[in-house]
């Protein structure tokens, strides 16, 4: 393996109930292994649910995405639903006074219906589809390979200050069910 790309620090935003084992693999992998990336995912128990909306976009964004570059979107069949995904979408790519702008990249997890080439948009996390739509994310499939990682990861880096995010999608106030999305 010939890692070419520095090594980031990487949000990782996923829904919790149902893709967990591919968050623990994905950090497992890239950041203890092959050491491609330093992981800032919430990890369970991080956070009391019980807190109002506010205070848990709060800390997540100054405790979590403050110094990270880039965040990962691991997307499985139900992660679209999920608004501290919207959330945390919405806020590493917000520049502000006291954190600059993330990368932003998705990964098609096997769990997900789609490929990267044959997926439904309204099944992705609709603030990640505006911003693929728009050119600051890419959205891959799920792999293991670290050199196609740490590229991936690197470009999303790259693109954080080259292409203007879009964040015009209205915040989620809960969670969402149902087929996909709708405006």
């Amino acid at each position: 393996m010939a890692l070419t790309v520095p090594r980031h620090k990487v949000f990782i935003s996923f829904h919790h109930a149902n893709d967990e084992a591919y968050r623990i693999k994905f950090e497992a992998l890239f950041s203890d292994k092959h050491d491609i990336m330093v992981s800032k995912a919430v990890q369970d128990e991080d956070i009391d649910a019980n807190l109002p909306a506010d205070t848990i976009r709060r800390i997540i964004r100054d405790d979590y995405l403050r110094d990270s570059t880039v965040t990962v979107v691991l997307i499985g069949a139900e992660t679209w639903q999920r608004k501290h995904v919207d959330w945390e979408i919405g806020s590493s790519i917000r520049e502000t006074k006291h954190s600059s702008r993330s990368g932003l990249l998705g990964i098609l997890l096997p769990t997900h219906p789609g490929t990267k080439t044959n997926y439904n948009e309204k099944t992705i996390p609709p603030r990640l589809h505006d911003n693929i739509e728009c050119g600051f994310a890419t959205i891959e499939n799920w792999s293991t390979d670290p050199d196609k990682v740490a590229n991936w990861i690197h470009e999303a880096f790259l693109r954080r200050n080259t292409v203007y995010p879009n964040n015009s999608f209205p915040n989620f106030t809960k969670n969402r069910h149902g087929a996909g999305w709708q405006r």
